[in-house]
């Protein structure tokens, strides 16, 4: 089994693997201050009932790939690795791990381990070019050649973090559920917010990924348009751009990395 962690800002997402299948996956919040041993327990908690793992921390896990956007847990989960699975091989994606995509950008180092994973995953599954669309903190847009080339993106605020602010910030608003509105026009101040919030991003999701469509080929229209993250549903019914929905998107790409570090060496 391999056991693949993808940390965002808000959440985690496990999933585990039996060959290319992901048999099992969970959702966690991500918490900085969380320590080695804490996430041990965590993963204990998680793992421990599954049928197809052992009673102890680690039994039948054969290999472990892990991305992070958030430099604390990364520190933790490699103690982890050390400490729990330390006869267990692993890979955290950062500088120097091979990963095949080629990064065009000013400074490579900056760009996100998930926007890298995510655009592999995306080169294998659908080839290029395409655009990922990734909904979760924030939103973020990355173009891939039809190379399989990282040749840059585009970030723009989540759609939570929107609603947040908008509560937040605004005298007579409050915070809201994301959910559908009875119809675009709003009859209350609740549906007026759902109703720019869901209808506003899907419009920007459309906008910039026409715009990048543009600049990616020479016709638009064979650039494949990938949805991920855990936010994507809301959007697939009124985005017009959205060719793909794949939830799994980072976790396929840190099994590709991990067989691209590991299991061919």
């Amino acid at each position: 089994m391999l056991l693949t962690i993808d940390v965002g800002n808000t959440h985690t997402v496990l999933g585990l693997f039996d060959g290319d299948e992901i048999v099992e996956h969970w959702r966690v919040s991500t918490d900085p201050r969380r320590t080695a041993d804490e996430l041990a327990v965590l993963l204990q908690g998680l793992m421990g009932m599954h049928p197809l793992l052992g009673e102890e921390l680690g039994d039948n896990i054969h290999g472990i790939a892990i991305c992070s956007t958030v430099p604390a847990v990364l520190h933790e989960l490699r103690e982890v690795t050390r400490r729990y699975y330390g006869d267990v091989p692993s890979v955290l994606v950062e500088p120097g791990v091979k990963t095949g995509v080629p990064v065009l950008m000013d400074n490579p180092k900056e760009v996100g381990a998930d926007r890298i994973i995510n655009a592999l995953a995306a080169i294998e599954l659908y080839g290029g070019p395409c655009v990922v669309v990734d909904f979760g903190t924030a939103t973020t847009f990355d173009a891939v050649s039809s190379r399989g080339e990282y040749v840059g993106g585009v970030i723009a605020p989540g759609i939570e973090i929107s609603t947040e602010a908008l509560g937040v910030r605004g005298a007579q608003l409050r915070k809201i559920e994301l959910a559908r509105p009875r119809s675009v026009i709003g009859k209350n101040t609740v549906e007026a917010m759902q109703s720019g919030i869901l209808y506003g991003f899907a419009g920007q999701v459309d906008g910039v990924v026409n715009r990048m469509a543009v600049e990616l080929a020479d016709d638009p229209d064979d650039v494949t348009v990938i949805a991920t993250g855990g936010l994507a549903p809301m959007m697939l019914a009124d985005s017009t751009v959205i060719d793909e929905h794949e939830p799994w998107l980072t976790l396929i790409g840190l099994r590709l990395v991990y067989e691209r570090n590991v299991s061919r060496t």
